[in-house]
């Protein structure tokens, strides 16, 4: 099922004042001014088979099948250094706007933490695609049903509940159980957190016992959710979420007010010029109406949040400065 709503789902309980009313880009005037004249580079910062990876074939697909953009898009793997190879590639073509990168909010939290220099003021944004909420779950046959007593554990002893977090420290899993963690009166500087590879490896972590919950993209464990091999105690939207997930309830709802998304945007190069923004806005306005971007939101359980360029930074700001609040509070801020 389609969802109607746009929801504004922000990091925190931030509210943004701004409407999806600057979409309506399409018919902007100055989009006349710029168009490609050469092959695109749809750049991703991590490996083939990935979530930005994925994100960025469903852009080429849907803008090449729909003819949304005339000239031959590619999408190019430049993994590295958390996501900075992939940025700093972009950026040595300033003011090219045949080049545009498929990014998530590492692009903030490694330069909160000094992992890079690079941070969304340091690119032309172009727009917000879509967020997606963190899970928490456990095993079926886990003693711990709900957030409740999940937050209960961590206050009486914070080091009695180890998690997996995905494949990096300071991600938007791992602030999600540390919100949860200080809400719950605990330290999360002491939480009992996990790193692995990737998502499997973390999953298999979970199903052999050898974690007691993992914080992941909630899209991750639909299909062992499905199996009724994991039960989700929550998810980190604002409101509940719709398909797979219409039966849990969200941290606020069970007294916990933990709202936290991870999601993409799509960014040029330092020193794009309004006309060449207004372009890829307009493409992008028309992208996200087309039934094709619609199932993919549906199917992976993504929540929509298109906001053009001027929004977009402004909700990247809130993002930033709560993010550096929240990592901050797990030692992690520089």
């Amino acid at each position: 099922m389609h969802r109607k709503a746009v929801r504004v789902a922000v990091v925190g309980c931030a509210r943004i004042g701004i409407l999806l009313c600057t979409v309506c880009v399409a018919g902007n005037a100055h989009a006349a001014d710029w168009r490609p004249e050469r092959s695109i580079e749809i750049i991703v910062g991590t490996g083939v088979g990935g979530g930005q990876d994925k994100s960025a074939r469903t852009v080429q697909r849907v803008l090449q099948e729909r003819k949304l953009v005339v000239a031959p898009l590619n999408v190019v793997n430049k993994p590295g250094g958390g996501g900075a190879v992939g940025w700093n590639y972009l950026n040595q073509h300033a003011g090219d706007a045949h080049y545009v990168e498929i990014g998530n909010p590492t692009l903030l939290t490694n330069h909160i933490i000094g992992r890079s220099p690079m941070t969304y003021t340091d690119v032309s944004i172009i727009a917000t695609l879509f967020t997606e909420s963190v899970a928490l779950s456990v095993r079926a046959e886990s003693p711990i049903k709900s957030i409740r007593e999940l937050a209960e554990r961590l206050r009486n002893d914070v080091t009695s509940v180890s998690f997996s977090v995905g494949s990096s420290l300071g991600s938007a899993n791992h602030i999600a159980m540390a919100r949860l963690a200080r809400l719950a009166g605990a330290d999360p500087r002491r939480m009992k957190a996990v790193v692995f590879q990737g998502g499997g490896e973390a999953i298999t972590a979970l199903l052999g016992g050898h974690v007691d919950l993992i914080a992941s993209a909630a899209n991750n464990v639909v299909p062992h959710m499905a199996g009724g091999k994991i039960r989700v105690l929550g998810v980190t939207s604002e409101k509940r979420l719709e398909g797979s997930f219409a039966a849990v309830p969200t941290l606020r709802e069970q007294g916990h007010n933990v709202t936290i998304s991870n999601g993409r945007l799509l960014a040029g190069p330092r020193g794009m010029t309004p006309a060449q923004i207004a372009y890829w806005e307009g493409v992008l306005a028309k992208m996200v109406e087309t039934a094709e971007w619609k199932k993919d939101l549906d199917q992976n359980e993504f929540e929509p949040l298109f906001l053009t360029s001027k929004p977009a930074q402004v909700y990247l700001k809130t993002q930033y400065d709560e993010l550096k609040q929240a990592l901050g509070d797990i030692g992690m801020a520089k």
